[in-house]
């Protein structure tokens, strides 16, 4: 007598959910958005977004900038250099005329002082922004454009012109420089670089065995 198994089926437990990293913004994104912000004359929303985008910091740094970070004596500095609080590292970056503009608006409409925090928290005791804030604004951004929220996150800010930068000009130790990696191979992890595209990159840095490792170290890169 034949002895019938029957099995359960389970659903993959992330059917339906997108994980992974979060999508860059496309520069017809970048526009939409900022000017919907300008339109609503949303100040430190506008300020906080040309920001982001410029710095390519992580939300952890973003949210914690003082106004002494990007400003001297009244004036807004064309760059900036930040202690990273992941890698205890600094990184530069330009901040430019827009976005210059944009966050002297909102320090003048907001009094602000050379020492208060840039992005002053609403809604609790924090002095300034929380990451998980952050994160809920700029999921209304993408909402208010028509992109799909959950497609988005804070590391959409990060990643934004840092793809763009690499799809301009192909130079991967320059992106590093701007996100502040310790790691190479990060940053082609992190930019979602095709494995032989990472390879070929990795050649012209060098030696083929120098290229191997680059691509072995992938899997156990630092977090970006």
């Amino acid at each position: 007598m034949a002895i019938l198994h029957t099995y359960q089926h389970h659903e993959p437990w992330n059917k339906g959910k997108l994980i992974g990293q979060k999508a860059p913004l496309k520069l017809k994104d970048i526009w939409a958005i900022r000017i919907r912000l300008q339109l609503g004359h949303k100040v430190r929303d506008l300020a906080l977004f040309n920001l982001a985008i410029d710095s390519k910091l992580r939300a952890c740094d973003l949210v914690k900038l003082r106004v002494s970070d990007v400003s001297h004596s009244g004036q807004m500095a064309s760059r900036a250099i930040v202690m990273q609080q992941k890698t205890g590292r600094p990184v530069q970056f330009e901040i430019t005329q827009s976005t210059r503009e944009a966050v002297q608006a909102w320090i003048t409409h907001a009094e602000l002082k050379q020492s208060d925090f840039l992005f002053r928290s609403r809604i609790s005791d924090s002095p300034h922004l929380s990451t998980r804030q952050y994160a809920r604004i700029v999921h209304r951004w993408v909402e208010d454009a028509g992109l799909e929220s959950g497609s988005y996150g804070t590391h959409t800010m990060r990643r934004t012109k840092a793809s763009l930068i690499y799809r301009r000009t192909r130079n991967l130790r320059a992106v590093q420089l701007l996100l502040g990696h310790t790691k190479l191979e990060s940053t082609v992890r992190y930019l979602g670089i095709e494995v032989d595209d990472a390879l070929e990159i990795a050649e012209q840095m060098g030696s083929t065995p120098k290229s191997r490792t680059v691509w072995k170290r992938l899997k156990t890169s630092d977090p970006v």
